[in-house]
C-alpha cells in the first residue's frame, strides 16, 4: 500500500459520501460508512496497478461502481495516465471518453489477443494457472499482463482486448469492468460460466465467442473447486 492509495480512496469516499451519506462503502483500503443503512454500496480500488505506480510505469487506474445487492447498477474505471475513461450504466450501454464502445467482434479464442494476471496472491494455484496459460497459449494470437486488472477488463469492454482471464481477483478489481464488459455486450463469468465471480475471484471474460473459448479451455485444466481447494 502506498500513500497514493490511501489518498485516492479518501477522496473518492469523501464525495460520494458528500452526495450518497446512507450508502455502504466496500474499498480496498478498508473505507467503511457507519452510518450506511442504503441498500447500494460503492465498490471502490483506488489505485489499481500500485506496483506499477511504484515503479513508475504509467499503466494504473481508480476503478469504482456502485450495485444493489450483486446487481451492478453503475461502474467507471479512470485511466489518468493515459487520459482515459471508460463508464456505463445498467442498460445505458458503455462508453470510451465520451463515445460509445462494444467488445471485439472477433468469434472465437483462435487468433486472440488477450489480458491475463498472475495469481501472486494465490500462489498456490499457480501450477494450476500455468496449465490453464498454456492452454489459452496454443490457441490464441498473443497474451499480455500489463498489471491492472481494472483497465484490462475495461479495454475487453473496448475491443482493444478481446478476451482476459485471472484467478483470484478481490471484488474492487472486477466491479466496475463487469459492467463495462456486459453493457458493451461481452461476457464475464467465473470458471465455470457462473456468476460466482465475486466470491471466488476467478474471471474469465471477452467477447461472446472468445468467452466460449476460454470456457472450453478451462474446463480442461481447473475448476472452481479446484481452486477452492489449492486457495481456500
Amino acid at each position: 500500500m502506498t500513500q497514493a492509495d490511501h489518498e485516492s480512496e479518501a477522496a473518492v469516499v469523501a464525495e460520494l459520501l458528500r452526495r450518497f451519506p446512507d450508502h455502504r462503502i466496500l474499498a480496498e483500503e478498508g473505507s467503511l460508512n457507519a452510518a450506511a443503512s442504503s441498500e447500494y454500496e460503492w465498490v471502490i480500488d483506488p489505485l489499481d496497478g500500485t506496483t506499477n505506480f511504484l515503479q513508475g510505469l504509467p499503466v494504473w487506474a481508480v476503478s469504482i461502481a456502485c450495485r444493489r445487492g450483486e446487481e451492478l447498477l453503475a461502474a467507471v474505471v479512470l485511466d489518468p495516465c493515459g487520459a482515459n475513461v471508460f463508464s456505463a450504466t445498467r442498460g445505458g450501454g458503455a462508453t470510451w471518453n465520451g463515445r460509445p464502445m462494444s467488445v471485439s467482434p472477433r468469434p472465437a479464442l483462435e487468433g486472440a489477443f488477450l489480458a491475463t494476471g498472475y495469481p501472486f496472491r494465490a500462489r498456490a494455484a499457480l501450477g494450476v494457472y500455468l496449465e490453464l496459460f498454456r492452454g489459452v497459449f496454443e490457441e490464441s494470437r498473443a497474451i499480455r499482463r500489463c498489471g491492472a486488472a481494472a483497465l484490462d477488463l475495461a479495454y475487453v469492454a473496448a475491443g482493444v482486448y478481446d478476451g482476459f482471464f485471472e484467478l483470484r481477483l478481490s471484488a474492487w478489481d472486477i466491479a466496475a469492468g463487469a459492467l463495462l464488459i456486459t453493457e458493451a455486450g461481452g461476457v464475464l463469468t467465473d470458471l465455470e460460466g457462473g456468476d460466482s465471480f465475486f466470491h471466488s475471484g476467478n474471471v474469465l471474460a471477452g467477447a461472446p465467442g472468445v468467452h466460449r473459448g476460454l470456457i472450453e479451455v478451462a474446463r480442461r485444466y481447473v475448476s472452481e473447486s479446484r481452486i477452492a481447494e489449492l486457495v481456500p
